[in-house]
């Protein structure tokens, strides 16, 4: 079995051990960085296991900060849809785009490069910088709306999920109860814009990323 290979099959085993034991981490047990507070500032590996201080991104201007989903889910490819076509304009506002994953950086370098992700990918399979900036798990209903979930249900799990996602872009991985989030932050390291998803497909609006933009470099 390849690293690459290895590394998959535990970031399915993670996922199936906390589908079936369900979200934890559903409440705040202190306020989370709120516009105007530092941002957090971690040293993360990036997709080569080069070390990363988060705020050499924001040194020299703002930065648009996105934490994703699990690589297998759909709403982080739509996501990834709607990003194509508005990156330029971030660009263009002078802004940097780095984004936070859950996996380690062979998995996430695969993924980047399948993907062709045009920004820094940035890895945290602890999931430590999520919880740092305020980014918690949502409930079944934020995740999967309808879905008839249930705890340690292991047959659905396996059957609609596991066995015939295996293998491709939609393999589940990592924590399927983590929100996402999207952040500005201004070169003085403050946050303009804390946008922490309330569901799946809570996209913020780009008009509202590009106006948080421009008050951070203001």
């Amino acid at each position: 079995m390849t690293e690459l290979a290895r590394l998959e099959t535990a970031a399915e085993e993670r996922w199936l051990a906390q589908w079936l034991a369900g979200p934890t981490r559903v409440r705040y047990e202190e306020l989370p960085p709120q516009t105007g507070d530092p941002a957090p500032d971690p040293t993360l590996p990036d997709t080569s296991g080069e070390p990363r201080r988060l705020s050499d991104f924001w040194a020299h201007g703002p930065l648009l900060l996105l934490f994703m989903r699990h690589f297998g889910c759909s709403c982080l490819m739509e996501r990834w849809e709607g990003l194509k076509t508005e990156l330029s304009s971030f660009t263009d506002a002078s802004a940097r785009v780095v984004a936070i994953c859950q996996a380690e950086p062979d998995r996430a370098r695969a993924v980047a490069e399948r993907r062709e992700y045009q920004f820094p990918l940035l890895c945290d399979p602890d999931r430590a910088a999520y919880r740092a900036f305020g980014l918690l798990e949502g409930q079944p209903s934020q995740i999967l709306h309808d879905f008839p979930w249930q705890p340690n249900d292991e047959e659905t799990a396996r059957t609609l999920f596991l066995e015939p996602r295996r293998g491709t872009e939609r393999a589940v991985v990592d924590s399927p109860w983590q929100l996402p989030g999207e952040f500005v932050i201004g070169s003085n390291g403050r946050i303009a814009l804390a946008h922490r998803y309330q569901y799946c497909e809570d996209f913020p609006p780009k008009t509202v990323l590009l106006g948080a933009i421009a008050a951070a470099e203001a």
